[in-house]
C-alpha cells in the first residue's frame, strides 16, 4: 500500500524551550551533535507551522500539507494524492488515521502510539530540550553519511538520524514501520524560512527499489498563532458511501470457505458477479484480471507487502458500486492487485472486501450455517452475539489482548489467514518458542502478498483471547526475516483455521468483536496437513511447490515441480484444489493414498503414508 508520508519537516524549536551550550560538534557527543544542529536549524517562535509540499512517487502525483504545533508536536497530516487521498494525526493522546475511502479510525494498537510520539518528538526537536526532551540518545559513530544517532523518545520507538559533519544538518533518517516495514528518508537543499533551515527535497525509500522512491518538493511554509489541542484531534465524521436496501437494515449472503479462506459473490458497476475473499486484515481490492474485464484503468505502481518476503505493486482505480446482496458501497476508490495467484487458491479471484466493508456494516460471519450477514450499524442488537471482545486498531486491522501457551500476546484478528495461529518472529524468539516447541515440522504454510510463507509449525496447549480459551492448537512459528511476520506491533496473527470454531461478528464502530462457540465445528477444526507438500494449481494438475523435509511425500519419493494428475485414482481434472488441500489434511494418519504424478514427460505413481507432522503437545513440548 502507499507508503504514508514520514512527517518530519525538521521545525525549529520554540524560542521558550532551554537550549544547550554552544559544543564544538563532530567529537561523538550527542549533547554537542545536538547542539550544533540547533544553531545551524534556527527555531520557529511558538505557534502553528503548515507546510505544504508537492508529492511524486509510485506513479503518482499530489499534494501533502502537514499542520503542526511548534511546541508540543501535535500534528494533522493530509494527503491529496489522486486518485487517493487521506489523513493521519496526533492530538497529544491519540493517533488516528483517515483511509482512502475516507474512514476514520483511532490508531491505539501495534506501533501506531509510538510511531505518533516520535512524529511529534521530531516536530517539537525535542533532542534540543534538556535531557534530550526526555529520550534516551546514543552516538553511533561517523559514516559517510554523517555523525549517526539512535533515539529513542519517551513513549516512542528507536529511530536513526543522520547530521553533516560540515552544515549540522540533518541528512537522513531510518525509522522501522508497521507490518514489518521500513522508511529511510534523506534531506538535501536546504532553504531558510523565517529564520529556518528546512529542507526543499526530501526522497523516502521504503526499500522497493527506484520505482518505489517518493519524493517530497516543499512549496510553501506558514506560520501562525498556536492552535487548540482540538485543531489536532480525530475527525467526527462518518462515510455516508453505504446503504442496506432491506427493511431490517440487514443482508445475509451465502459463504464459502475455500483453503480456509471466507468467499462471497460480488457485483461491480452492475457486472459479474466475482468471488470476493473477505479479509478483516485487508483493503477493498479488485485483481488485475476484474479490472481488466470491467476495462478499468489502474493508476499507479504503489508498493505493497503482506506475508510473503516479496514487496510487490498495486495501482487505484474508481468504481461506481461494490453490492453485496442488498448492501452497497458507492463511489469508491480501490487498489488493484493481484493479492491470489489462481495457482495459489485454485481459481480465479474477483477481489477483496476488507477494512472499507467492515468499517460501514457490522459484519457476521457464521463458520457454521456457511453465512455471512452485513447489518446496519444502528440496527445491530448484539444479544446473543456471543462473548464481548474489545479491541484496538493497528491501522486497519482489529488487535486483541490474550494468551500463547500460557504468555500474554497481542493478537490481530484476520479472517484472511489460512492458519489457525502464526506468531511473528520477535515474540518466537523473544519467548524461545523453537525450543520449548522443538517437534513440528519447518514447511510452507501459506501463501499471500508477497509470496509463500514459511514457518515451524507445532502444536500449543492452549490459546486464549478475552475469557474464551481453546486447546491443542495448530502454531506457525515465523521463520522469515521479512514481510509483516517480522513485525514486533503484534505477537500473532488468528485466522479462520481458529475461527471457524465460531460464529463471529465485528462491530468497527464501537471496537468490538463478538465470539459464539459453535456447538459442531466440523472435522477440519484443528488439522494440519499431513501429506507434507504444498500444492498449487497447474497446467493439467497440481502442482507440487513444496516438499517438507522427512515428510510422507518426500518418503514416496515426490518431488517440487511435479505435476499431481489424480489422488487415489480421481483425475484431478474432475477436483477443486481447495478441496485436494482438504482431503489431506482430514484424511486420517496411517492411511495409504495413491498419487499419480507426471515429471519430465514421464508419468509415475506414489504411495504416501499420511502422518500427523504436528504431534499432540504431550510429544511435542520440550518441558
Amino acid at each position: 500500500m502507499l507508503q504514508r508520508i514520514v512527517s518530519c519537516w525538521l521545525a525549529g524549536a520554540t524560542l521558550a524551550l532551554v537550549m544547550f551550550p554552544a559544543l564544538a560538534a563532530g567529537n561523538g557527543d550527542p549533547v554537542a551533535i545536538l547542539a550544533a544542529n540547533r544553531d545551524a536549524t534556527g527555531a520557529f517562535a511558538p505557534g502553528t507551522v503548515t507546510v505544504r509540499a508537492d508529492y511524486a512517487g509510485q506513479g503518482l502525483q499530489g499534494r501533502v500539507e502537514t499542520v503542526f504545533d511548534a511546541a508540543g508536536g501535535a500534528y494533522v497530516e493530509r494527503q491529496d494524492i489522486p486518485p487517493t487521498s487521506g489523513a493521519e494525526g496526533f492530538d497529544g493522546r491519540i493517533a488516528w488515521q483517515t483511509d482512502l475511502s475516507g474512514a476514520t479510525t483511532p490508531q491505539q494498537g501495534g506501533d501506531r502510539p509510538a510511531l505518533a510520539a516520535n512524529t511529534a518528538y521530531r516536530h517539537a526537536n525535542g533532542w534540543w530540550r534538556e535531557g534530550f526532551g526526555g529520550a534516551a540518545v546514543e552516538a553511533l559513530g561517523r559514516d559517510a553519511d554523517g555523525d549517526r544517532l539512535r533515539v529513542t523518545p519517551r513513549g516512542g520507538k528507536a529511530f536513526e538520524a543522520w547530521f553533516d559533519p560540515a552544515t549540522h544538518l540533518l541528512v537522513r533518517l531510518r525509522e522501522a514501520r508497521s507490518f514489518g516495514s521500513s522508511i529511510d528518508v534523506r534531506y538535501r537543499d536546504y532553504e531558510r524560512h523565517d529564520g529556518v533551515m528546512l529542507p526543499r527535497t526530501t526522497t523516502i525509500d521504503d526499500g522497493s527499489g527506484p520505482a518505489g522512491l517518493q519524493t517530497l518538493t516543499l512549496r510553501e511554509v506558514v506560520h501562525a498563532p498556536a492552535r487548540p489541542a482540538s485543531a489536532y484531534a480525530m475527525p467526527a465524521a462518518k462515510p455516508g458511501d453505504w446503504r442496506i436496501d432491506a427493511p431490517d437494515g440487514r443482508t445475509v449472503l451465502p459463504m464459502r470457505l475455500y483453503n480456509n479462506h471466507v468467499f462471497v459473490d460480488v457485483s461491480v458497476d452492475g457486472k459479474g458477479p466475482f468471488p470476493f475473499l473477505v479479509d478483516t486484515g485487508g483493503h477493498d481490492i479488485l485483481t488485475p484480471q476484474t479490472a481488466a474485464a470491467l476495462a478499468l484503468d489502474a493508476k499507479g505502481a504503489t508498493t505493497s507487502g503482506g506475508a510473503g518476503e516479496k514487496t510487490v505493486t498495486s495501482g487505484y482505480t474508481r468504481v461506481k458500486s461494490l453490492r453485496m446482496g442488498a448492501a452497497e458501497l458507492r463511489d469508491q476508490t480501490v487498489m488493484v492487485l493481484d493479492f491470489s495467484p489462481k495457482a495459489v487458491e485454485g481459481f480465479q479471484v474477483g477481489g477483496m472486501l476488507g477494512f472499507e466493508v467492515f468499517h460501514r456494516f457490522v459484519v457476521r460471519i457464521d463458520y457454521g450455517a456457511g453465512t455471512l450477514a452485513l447489518i446496519d450499524p444502528a440496527r445491530f442488537d448484539p444479544r446473543g452475539a456471543g462473548t464481548a471482545l474489545p479491541f484496538a486498531f493497528y491501522d486497519h486491522m482489529p488487535q486483541v489482548d490474550g494468551t500463547f501457551a500460557g504468555i500474554p500476546a497481542r493478537f490481530d484478528i484476520d479472517t484472511g489467514s489460512r492458519a489457525e495461529v502464526t506468531m511473528a518472529r520477535p515474540f518466537v524468539e523473544e519467548h524461545g518458542l523453537r525450543a520449548r516447541f522443538p517437534r513440528g515440522v519447518v514447511t510452507v504454510d501459506g501463501w499471500g502478498v508477497g509470496g509463500p510463507v514459511r514457518s515451524h509449525v507445532v502444536r500449543v496447549p492452549s490459546l486464549a483471547v478475552g475469557g474464551i480459551s481453546t486447546r491443542e492448537v495448530t502454531a506457525s512459528l515465523a521463520t522469515q526475516d521479512k514481510g509483516v511476520f517480522t513485525d514486533a506491533g503484534f505477537d500473532g496473527n488468528i485466522g479462520s483455521a481458529w475461527l471457524k470454531r465460531f460464529a463471529v461478528t465485528f462491530d468497527y464502530p464501537n471496537r468490538r468483536m463478538y465470539l459464539a462457540p459453535l456447538a459442531d465445528p466440523g472435522d477440519d477444526v484443528g488439522t494440519f496437513d499431513r501429506s507434507g507438500m504444498w500444492l498449487n494449481l497447474g497446467e493439467g494438475g497440481f502442482t507440487v511447490a513444496e516438499v517438507a523435509d522427512g515428510g510422507p511425500a518426500a518418503q514416496a519419493g515426490l518431488r517440487a515441480g511435479d505435476l499431481v494428475t489424480a489422488i487415489d485414482g480421481k483425475p484431478i481434472a474432475g477436483m477443486l484444489l481447495p478441496d485436494a488441500r482438504r482431503l489431506l489434511r482430514t484424511t486420517p494418519a496411517g492411511t495409504r493414498v495413491l498419487v499419480a504424478y507426471r515429471r519430465g514427460g514421464r508419468d509415475g505413481e506414489a504411495a504416501l503414508v499420511l502422518r500427523d507432522q504436528v504431534p499432540p503437545t504431550s510429544a511435542s513440548a520440550g518441558s
